[in-house]
């Protein structure tokens, strides 16, 4: 494999550059790792911004909107695979490759976290290759009550026509999927993948041997959706559609359900959540 376009790893995407000043996105991680901070009626917090002048810090503010956009999509590809196993490490210490930690926050329009987000994850391996037969480089998750996410995996390789990238799949409960690709910066192949976009460009660092990633989505989902996780004592035995399927149901794959008058087949092994009804989650549930 050939790395020499992976040597310079110290590069912010425009996500996160310092040219853009502060996002909305950073200033919630900031609040949501640090100290605590006053938060405002509705749990959002009161977040003190920075001067990209001074380095002063300015007086907490009840306001978040910067003009992020949505995430954008991009194709699918030909080696996504459903029921991809639920685990955050892809990789372990033996895993040939360069190691690779992403992590970061799935946030909705509303400058908001988003818990119970799906993300599904697939990628080459180092050299390139994509496991069609098993799940090697292939999982899903769900983010936490703060919107966090973190995949352990290494950098994947090369192979013809493309540059280094990530797939994803991400799914906030009852809302539709974004499929979506991410990218390395400093990569020469970057100037000739026709998919690339610059959008969709990682923070990227090096970490002694490995490299540290960061990258947020944004989805275009609009109100405050939960941001704790929904309790799972005493669940519902009769859902509103009807039938056998009950929040907080831990639901290995193959488990079949009724709902709505419709049997499901489950794709991928999780515990029922609200909003997670079988038939608005297809990559959870199959009609049968």
């Amino acid at each position: 494999m050939d790395d020499t376009d992976i040597d310079n790893p110290h590069s912010e995407g425009p996500n996160q550059g310092a040219s853009r000043g502060i996002t909305r996105k950073n200033l919630f991680k900031a609040a949501l790792v640090a100290a605590p901070l006053p938060f405002l009626i509705g749990g959002v917090p009161a977040l003190a911004r920075s001067s990209r002048h001074s380095g002063t810090d300015l007086a907490p503010t009840p306001f978040c909107d910067d003009g992020d956009e949505p995430t954008i999509e991009q194709t699918e590809g030909p080696y996504f695979k459903p029921n991809s196993p639920l685990r955050t490490v892809l990789a372990t210490s033996s895993t040939p490759g360069i190691p690779l930690t992403v992590s970061g926050y799935v946030f909705g329009r509303q400058c908001q976290p988003l818990a119970n987000v799906l993300l599904d994850f697939w990628q080459a391996d180092t050299n390139g290759n994509y496991d069609n037969s098993g799940f090697t480089f292939r999982g899903h998750q769900f983010t936490n009550a703060q919107g966090a996410y973190t995949l352990t995996t290494i950098v994947p390789g090369l192979y013809p026509g493309r540059t280094r990238h990530l797939h994803m799949k991400v799914q906030a409960p009852n809302k539709p999927i974004l499929t979506t690709q991410t990218y390395f910066p400093n990569e020469p192949r970057n100037n000739t993948d026709t998919i690339f976009d610059p959008r969709l460009l990682m923070t990227v660092r090096q970490v002694g041997s490995g490299r540290e990633a960061s990258f947020d989505f944004v989805l275009n989902v609009n109100g405050t959706p939960p941001t704790t996780t929904p309790p799972t004592s005493n669940p519902p035995t009769n859902p509103p559609g009807g039938g056998s399927w009950a929040v907080g149901t831990n639901y290995p794959t193959g488990t079949q359900v009724t709902f709505g008058g419709s049997t499901y087949r489950c794709l991928q092994g999780h515990q029922a959540q609200p909003g997670w009804e079988p038939p608005n989650v297809p990559a959870l549930w199959q009609r049968v």
